[in-house]
């Protein structure tokens, strides 16, 4: 990689100063008076000096990050010394497992919830709901961190990298854990329906890494192509139960396809319900002041669940308590399964000014909040004033006991706030992945593939597994290709279309040379074999057909890997 050169385009604040000078410069604003500069590949400040480092990434414009709160690459090079060099890396690793943890706990008991809510209030049905705010809720980390890598060019091997390897990691490991830890008869429909879809969705991916480039007309190709994904299933389901309506008279019951949708129907309803309050509704009913409400609804912890709990789930809880607290501080949840629908008065007129608050100093960073209207008062000030005015209003009018009756409004403004928490989340574990691979001269897509695409998976293989194991296996593996065919068509179409502007309607994709393409050809061939194998088998998944899909994934680990450090190459002609 030494040698390496790249064109890039960098902004001058004045004309006369130089780039550190001047913020980097947004992909999403438009490129008018840039000047054209040839800066070295960030990844060979470890082959300098180390009294030159410092200096090197402050001055390259491809060490910039164009969003994001911290600079992690300045943070290693210029505040920790190189003998402190692994302290640094330690650090950084571990608060990358913290945004990790900051993701699930989001996308579980905040995100879900209010998709949930949201789905409830306009009265979809559970296959649409599934498909759509439900697929959206749990793929929230891999959608957000696509988005953010492709906002970079840098970048986008990364989001390549994860939607390529978190899709070989759900259809090889999760599908064989399940397949191992309790064997089951395969719905067949469901699955040819799925593995058919996806197949087309990794080809059309394909072909856009062979041209090299996204267009205007691929990206909605890839938004158009789910909408038709999710009415297949809508009619599908309309098919299915036309058809069982039908039979039930002359056919016994039984079948896969009724036990899948019967195991479906059961465990939606106790999935997707959000039981968070729970902790903290007391054990005697009693009539509560404003502020009991608001101490009660803001504890992140329930004392009796902390006695009985084992030491691991202690320690996990302390990590979370900060976590949780300041999402229940910012983030409203209505609940439909609850009675009271989680309307909790003080709290919910307090959201009504932290929420708005909390967006406008996630956007951009916060370059939105910071901005001085007409120079006399900064955004974040007016959100203040004008939500401290709502939440009065709103206090006043209504009760502690008695829901008001546009309360389903918050669930939207929750929905909001939870998606801008897990996009400032994604944007720093992005900008810490590019900051390992610097140090380490790793490819984008590797990271991709290993730490992105196992932090976002990991919490979609625990709620797999543990429901093969409470007796619904059907469903945990129709969830392992359900939600990826979300992940990947919206993660790519709506990546790209974001990145559009009314001059620039094209999108550029270097894949890392030949691991791009190991990467995409794995996830295809894991695909061609259970497409195979598991009709074969007359759609019976064994403890073997587990164990074959994780050697695959063990195969494709290694050979991706040494294609990274350049032991599997092509020869050059």
């Amino acid at each position: 990689m030494e040698g390496r050169w790249l064109m890039v385009e960098t902004v001058f604040g004045g004309g006369h100063e130089s780039p550190s000078a001047g913020p980097p410069i947004s992909p999403l604003l438009p490129s008018a008076g840039l000047n054209k500069t040839a800066v070295e590949d960030c990844r060979n400040v470890c082959a300098l000096n180390a009294s030159d480092r410092c200096a090197f990434v402050r001055t390259n414009p491809d060490c910039y990050t164009s969003e994001g709160y911290l600079d992690y690459l300045q943070g290693i090079f210029c505040f920790f010394s190189p003998r402190l060099l692994p302290l640094a890396i330690t650090l950084y690793v571990l608060w990358l497992l913290y945004l990790f943890l900051i993701l699930g706990v989001t996308a579980a008991k905040f995100f879900c919830p209010n998709l949930s809510a949201i789905a409830t209030t306009l009265k979809l049905s559970h296959n649409v709901a599934g498909v759509t705010f439900l697929a959206f809720g749990n793929g929230a980390p891999d959608i957000f961190s696509a988005l953010v890598a492709f906002s970079d060019p840098r970048t986008a091997g990364l989001a390549l990298g994860a939607l390529f390897g978190a899709g070989v990691l759900v259809t090889t490991v999760v599908a064989g854990g399940i397949a191992i830890l309790r064997p089951f008869t395969a719905a067949s429909r469901p699955f040819l329906r799925d593995i058919i879809f996806y197949m087309v969705a990794v080809f059309l991916t394909f072909i856009t890494l062979y041209s090299g480039r996204v267009t205007l007309g691929w990206a909605l190709g890839y938004l158009g192509f789910y909408v038709f994904y999710v009415f297949t299933v809508v009619l599908c389901t309309w098919i299915y139960r036309w058809q069982r309506g039908k039979s039930l008279v002359y056919s016994l019951p039984g079948t896969p396809e009724l036990l899948s949708e019967s195991e479906d129907d059961r465990v939606s309803s106790n999935t997707n319900s959000y039981d968070y309050g729970d902790e903290y509704r007391p054990l005697i009913p009693s009539q509560e002041t404003t502020a009991q409400i608001l101490a009660r609804a803001l504890n992140p912890l329930d004392y009796r669940k902390w006695r009985n709990k084992p030491a691991y789930w202690r320690a996990l809880k302390v990590l979370k308590l900060p976590v949780e607290f300041l999402l229940l501080l910012t983030v409203p949840v209505v609940d439909p399964d609850k009675d009271d629908r989680n309307w909790k008065r003080p709290l919910n007129c307090l959201h009504l000014v932290t929420s708005p608050l909390f967006c406008v100093l996630t956007l951009q960073s916060g370059a939105y909040g910071l901005y001085e209207i007409g120079s006399l008062l900064p955004v974040w000030a007016v959100v203040v004033i004008v939500g401290t005015a709502v939440a009065s209003v709103t206090f006043f009018v209504t009760s502690n006991s008695e829901i008001p009756r546009l309360h389903w409004l918050f669930a939207f403004l929750g929905f909001l706030t939870s998606a801008l928490w897990i996009n400032a989340a994604a944007t720093e574990v992005v900008n810490i992945l590019r900051s390992l691979g610097v140090v380490f001269r790793l490819s984008n897509t590797v990271l991709g593939l290993t730490l992105l695409a196992w932090g976002n998976s990991i919490g979609d293989a625990f709620s797999d597994l543990t429901l093969a194991r409470q007796g619904y296996p059907r469903m945990a593996f129709s969830a392992c290709f359900g939600g990826i065919i979300f992940n990947i068509l919206m993660g790519v179409g709506l990546g790209c279309l974001l990145q559009f502007s009314p001059g620039h309607l094209e999108v550029k994709l270097e894949p890392d040379g030949l691991l791009v393409w190991v990467l995409a050809s794995a996830l295809g061939l894991s695909l061609v074999f259970s497409l195979v194998s598991v009709p074969m088998q007359c759609f019976q998944l064994s403890k073997v057909y587990g164990i074959c899909l994780l050697l695959f994934y063990v195969n494709f680990l290694v050979v991706a890997l040494l294609t990274e450090f350049g032991v599997i190459h092509l020869k050059r002609v």
